[in-house]
């Protein structure tokens, strides 16, 4: 039986099953990016799949980034009890170190972007000034507040735009550790992620109506975060029965089909009106990460997933860069103004360029640069 599981390059043994996850929720945040940016120059589009199957396709993208926040809690919580035996054991600068060398450079190389295509007046990516200047979104994105900035103050250019859930996501990685060492033992830090999750669905309810800041608050999301950490502890101290692990797959498998394609129905039931709904939807991936990371599902999350696990190696990248390729190309589609067969070819390519961009970006720039910064401090591994 082939493992679910091979060593990255930074000797971290990754989970095929959890990179199947990213790649998909990466490519559904990238076919909405590529879907809305015709809808809002006036393109046809509604059209090009059934109206259950689009909403699907193309409008998923939230519920994505909320998976990516449950799968990014599992990830450092499972990684860092791996790394020091125990939570209460983190080390903090080697922590913030870790954090800082996976992060920060490509977030800079992005921001740096981002500015000179503001200052050139490129199209699409100018900052409206009514909204923000663009050196208070260079402070922002690098402070980690970009969510608040545009929950105040309205939508930035998409290419900062998607900074949203990186500050909700390092804000948490801040404070966690901290909160790790206060909490001596790992049965107290149930106590502040309890308190997350069940907060949660109050503050999206307070929101609601508030766009964009009912979706981007902190206290809004970081639920998600909490689950994953949760369930990372679950996984680690625990052991289950493989009918029991198979019930959480299959729960889990539920609960994000009951969100995500039953939309519809959901939005029109009180799991949607207490805030609820995403809730539902964080405790799906969470089951399905504890089963994962017990080897559920290992030979048919292995089988021809080369291509979507490869994706989810390089996420975080394609997620920081890809509005870069959509945004770059739209004058050119305007002016080509595509319709039928022509549309659909645009989105493959869109959707492709997008791919390759930010693998490139991870293979040739992110992740050696991750490397560096690790061995060039000391071996953190």
């Amino acid at each position: 039986m082939k493992s679910d599981s091979a060593l990255s390059p930074n000797g971290i043994r990754r989970s095929a099953g959890i990179d199947v996850l990213r790649g998909l929720c990466v490519v559904f945040v990238v076919l909405h990016h590529i879907h809305l940016r015709f809808k809002l120059n006036g393109f046809a589009v509604e059209a090009l799949l059934p109206r259950p199957v689009g909403q699907v396709v193309f409008w998923s993208a939230y519920f994505a980034v909320i998976a990516f926040l449950v799968i990014s809690g599992f990830l450092i919580t499972g990684l860092s009890m791996r790394r020091w035996t125990s939570l209460n054991r983190i080390n903090l600068p080697d922590f913030y170190r870790l954090r800082f060398a996976r992060i920060v450079p490509c977030l800079l190389a992005l921001v740096a972007i981002l500015s000179l295509l503001h200052w050139l007046h490129v199209p699409g990516f100018v900052i409206n000034p009514e909204r923000s200047s663009l050196g208070r979104a260079v402070l922002a994105a690098l402070a980690f507040h970009i969510n608040w900035l545009e929950g105040h103050h309205g939508y930035l250019a998409g290419g900062w735009d998607i900074l949203w859930s990186l500050s909700v996501e390092e804000v948490f990685y801040i404070l966690f550790p901290i909160a790790c060492l206060c909490c001596r033992d790992e049965r107290w830090l149930l106590l502040p992620l309890l308190g997350l999750i069940v907060y949660g669905p109050f503050n999206r309810m307070a929101l609601a109506g508030q766009d964009p800041w009912q979706d981007y608050a902190y206290l809004s999301c970081a639920d998600g975060i909490a689950f994953g950490c949760i369930a990372a502890l679950v996984a680690s101290r625990s052991r289950w029965s493989r009918g029991t692990l198979w019930l959480m797959m299959t729960l889990g498998i539920l609960a994000v089909i009951l969100i995500v394609v039953f939309r519809g129905s959901t939005a029109a039931s009180t799991l949607h009106d207490k805030g609820l709904g995403i809730s539902v939807l964080e405790i799906g991936v969470a089951l399905m990460l504890v089963a994962i990371s017990q080897g559920i599902g290992r030979e048919w999350l292995t089988r021809r997933t080369g291509l979507i696990r490869a994706i989810g190696h390089g996420s975080y990248e394609i997620y920081l860069t890809h509005m870069l390729v959509i945004l770059g190309l739209m004058p050119l589609i305007k002016s080509q103004s595509p319709h039928g067969a022509m549309t659909v070819v645009w989105y493959g390519a869109l959707l492709l360029l997008s791919l390759v961009l930010g693998w490139v970006v991870y293979s040739v720039y992110s992740e050696p640069m991750n490397e560096r910064l690790r061995c060039s401090s000391r071996e953190l591994r």
